[in-house]
């Protein structure tokens, strides 16, 4: 991690990341409740929260894959809540990697990371073939470039999603619960991929419940819940010695469910009546606020 603290400190300049005033409604549900938070280059920000609490559908507003109600996102300098921008370009300088790994099935590893390269890149054949092949093996999987997705495993599909993204050379990294839908065996070898990105210093906003990677990883962790940001700072200070009860409480049903009682406060939103969820890395598409409900 140091070196992407390097690069920050080097920077010095214009946010990655910045969000100002976000709000986001589906419907008369009010998801996100005005938002401000910047994530600085080389920086890792880890977002952590229960379920429903305005993390995944914050993810997808910096891309603009959920468009908000109000408020104004900026990536790289460019503001992409503007009408006028051209989002396709923004997106470019991009990478996102999602629950679902959303492999084409009918192509191998080694497609799958040359099809974007060369229809949106316009890289010829030979060069997306050479920056995939480099990916693959930076993610582990350099003898899987044959591979069809059923013939690998979730950890190793999602390894691929992440090599997918880095082929498209992106400023910084989304990624948005990329261990939610593995068996916890699996887990590893994906937040290793993850540890190494932030070695190499890639600016990148994190949705998890994995804590011991915030903890190890993350520069600055930023809790939510109910729609908006409750307390963020460092690692140490958000998931060691939290100030809020309401982080207190999420953070001891995260660490110790068994411990946790069951009369304590649910993982909704503040007043919720949802019965609460357990984290699990094994959970599919849907847990953690996935493709159907925003989280």
């Amino acid at each position: 991690m140091e070196t992407g603290k390097a690069g920050k400190a080097a920077a010095g300049d214009a946010p990655a990341i910045e969000v100002r005033g976000l709000r986001k409604a589906f419907g008369e549900l009010e998801v996100l409740r005005g938002i401000d938070f910047s994530v600085a280059r080389g920086e890792v920000v880890c977002v952590i929260g229960p379920s429903g609490s305005g993390k995944s559908t914050l993810l997808r507003c910096v891309n603009l894959l959920e468009e908000p109600s109000a408020g104004r996102v900026t990536v790289a300098g460019t503001e992409v809540t503007d009408p006028d921008v051209d989002i396709d370009r923004v997106r470019r300088r991009i990478g996102m990697v999602f629950q679902a790994f959303n492999l084409f099935p009918h192509l191998t590893a080694l497609e799958n990371l040359t099809i974007a390269q060369r229809r949106v890149l316009r890289r010829d054949r030979a060069e997306a073939v050479r920056i995939a092949r480099a990916n693959l093996a930076r993610v582990g999987l350099g003898d899987k470039a044959p591979a069809y997705p059923a013939q690998l495993s979730g950890g190793q599909q999602q390894r691929v999603a992440i090599a997918r993204a880095l082929s498209m050379d992106p400023e910084l990294m989304l990624f948005d619960e990329p261990t939610s839908a593995l068996d916890p065996e699996l887990v590893g070898d994906v937040l290793a991929v993850m540890r190494g990105l932030a070695r190499d210093g890639m600016t990148m906003l994190v949705v998890t419940h994995e804590m011991s990677f915030a903890r190890e990883v993350a520069d600055r962790v930023v809790f939510m819940d109910g729609g908006v940001i409750v307390e963020e700072g460092t690692p140490e200070q958000v998931v060691g010695a939290p100030r809020h009860e309401r982080t207190r409480t999420f953070l001891a049903r995260v660490l110790d469910p068994a411990g946790a009682g069951a009369g304590g406060a649910d993982d909704g939103a503040h007043g919720g009546a949802a019965p609460a969820r357990r984290p699990s890395a094994g959970g599919g598409p849907d847990a953690f606020g996935g493709r159907g409900r925003p989280s």
